[in-house]
C-alpha cells in the first residue's frame, strides 16, 4: 500500500500568538490495564485543533508507521514540533498495569491532547489518544483502545516484532499487499503461537492479547 509523511496527506498547521501567559500545566497520566503488552516510550503533545496523527480509515503517515513498528517517537515529534505548543516522550516501557506521569503545557482555552505509543509485541498495534480537547478546569478521564497502523501484516512473528521480548526487526519500510492500508481499531493477537517453519517464534493469545481498552489516560489541570 501507498504510505505518505504527514506533509503529504495535507497536514496543514495554523500559526498561532499564544504565549506563556496563555499556557497552564497538565499532570497527564498514563496506565498500562493490559496483562501482557508493554508500550513503548510514549509521546505526548498539546497542539491545536488543525493537528492530528491520524485518521481512522486513511492510511497512516510514515511518521506513525515508524512508531507504530518500531517504538521510536522522533519522526512524529519533530514533525509536530513547529506547530505543537508543547511536545515531549516520556522514555522507558511501561509495563502490565504500570503507570507514569508527565507534566506539559497547553492553552486551556484552544489547546488538544494526544498520546501515542507502541505497543509490544505487535507488528504494528499503537495505543493513541487522539486529539482530545484540555480540560479548562479539574481533569478528565479517557480510557483508550488499541490501533492498528495497517502498515505490516500481522504475522505475529517475532522476527517482525522488536522489543525485549522478541528481538526482531522493528521498522519495514517497503509496503506489502498484505498490508490492510488504513488506520483501524487492533483487533488483538490470536492463535495459540508456537514455532513456524523457519525456526521462528510465534507470539500467542494466551499471554499476549487483549480486549480494548488497554490504557486509562488521566488529564489533570495543575493549579
Amino acid at each position: 500500500m501507498f504510505k505518505q509523511s504527514l506533509a503529504a496527506i495535507g497536514l496543514a498547521f495554523a500559526t498561532t500568538s499564544v504565549t506563556a501567559q496563555d499556557l497552564a500545566n497538565y499532570e497527564v497520566t498514563i496506565t498500562n490495564i493490559t496483562s501482557g503488552q508493554y508500550f513503548t516510550p510514549q509521546l505526548v503533545v498539546t497542539h491545536p485543533v488543525e493537528a492530528i496523527i491520524f485518521r481512522l480509515g486513511r492510511p497512516a503517515s510514515t511518521e506513525l508507521e515508524i512508531l507504530a513498528e518500531a517504538g521510536d517517537t522522533t519522526p512524529l515529534a519533530d514533525a509536530l514540533a513547529g506547530v505543537a505548543t508543547d511536545v515531549t516522550t516520556i522514555d522507558g516501557l511501561l509495563g502490565p498495569g504500570q503507570r507514569t506521569s508527565v507534566v506539559i503545557q497547553g492553552d486551556p482555552d484552544s489547546d488538544f491532547l494526544s498520546v501515542a505509543a507502541m505497543l509490544i509485541p505487535t507488528n504494528d498495534t499503537f495505543v493513541a489518544l487522539n486529539r482530545v480537547r484540555l480540560p479548562v478546569a479539574g481533569a478528565i478521564r479517557e480510557m483508550v483502545p488499541a490501533y492498528d497502523a495497517g502498515t505490516e501484516v500481522n504475522d505475529q512473528d517475532c522476527a517482525n516484532i522488536p522489543g525485549p521480548q522478541c528481538g526482531g526487526a522493528g521498522y519495514s519500510p517497503d509496503p506489502a499487499d498484505t498490508d490492510e492500508g488504513f488506520v483501524h481499531i487492533s483487533d488483538g493477537i490470536h492463535g495459540e503461537g508456537g514455532i513456524n517453519e523457519v525456526g521462528s517464534r510465534i507470539i500467542g493469545a494466551k499471554v499476549y492479547d487483549w480486549r480494548n481498552p488497554v490504557a486509562r489516560i488521566t488529564v489533570r489541570r495543575m493549579q
